[in-house]
């Protein structure tokens, strides 16, 4: 995939390395000739010196032939512009960084298939720090209607040693939550269980659930046996 990223500060320099190690094409747009030389060296990349709105630039830059146009830049009235123009050269995957939320509806409207907003993402991660500190990772899906949550299991879990075909049935379970992704341990893969798949100490998993539940499956999946005991709700 040939992805054309316009802006080559930090957010730009680590989405071309995190695409380059995935194995795409990368192309950088950038009008400080400092910032270019600076990503040809360190990445190795094609960097284009000029305005990522200007379209000499950009046809010099191949967006004719981009699969997809980051829009990275350092102002949200640039990033608009350069949507639009990405829109015009009909790129087919548009992705657009947003400081401030007045932009988001002018950005959707310019053709912007994905809007990132960097505050919301920054201020989502830190409440979820702090009021799951429990959680290692958390995202959310359909605007907040699901969540997926990355838990892991100490060795004094309640739920070490059982099968997740027991878990699931295990009425303190909500219904609506499911096991998806399980690492047994934190230098190897993770992997999609089934229901013989046995929960052990120091692993990891990954759970789907909805936002009301999100405390009833963590308080299952991280009780502790001696919490278990002492509560009376100790599996047999």
């Amino acid at each position: 995939m040939y992805v054309l990223i316009g802006g080559a500060g930090l957010v730009g320099l680590s989405l071309a390395q995190s695409l380059l190690e995935l194995g795409h094409t990368v192309a950088i747009v950038d009008i400080d000739p400092a910032a270019c030389h600076h990503v040809r060296q360190r990445l190795g990349v094609m960097a284009f010196e000029g305005s990522a709105v200007d379209t000499d630039v950009l046809i010099e830059a191949g967006i004719r032939k981009a699969d997809s146009v980051a829009a990275v830049l350092r102002e949200d009235a640039i990033n608009l512009a350069l949507v639009t123009l990405a829109k015009h050269f009909e790129v087919p995957h548009i992705i657009s960084r947003m400081r401030h939320r007045d932009f988001a509806n002018p950005l959707c409207l310019a053709g912007a298939h994905h809007i990132i907003s960097t505050v919301d993402l920054a201020v989502s991660t830190m409440v979820n720090a702090i009021e799951y500190p429990q959680v290692e990772s958390m995202m959310h899906f359909e605007q907040g209607q699901i969540e997926v949550l990355k838990l892991s299991i100490s060795d004094r879990c309640n739920v070490v040693g059982r099968k997740l075909s027991d878990v699931a049935q295990d009425p303190r379970f909500p219904p609506s939550s499911l096991i998806i992704g399980y690492q047994p341990h934190p230098h190897m893969d993770l992997t999609i269980p089934n229901g013989n798949t046995v929960l052990e100490p120091a692993s990891t998993v990954l759970v789907v659930t909805k936002p009301e539940t999100l405390h009833q499956v963590i308080d299952f999946i991280q009780v502790c046996r001696d919490e278990a005991q002492s509560t009376g709700i100790i599996h047999q």
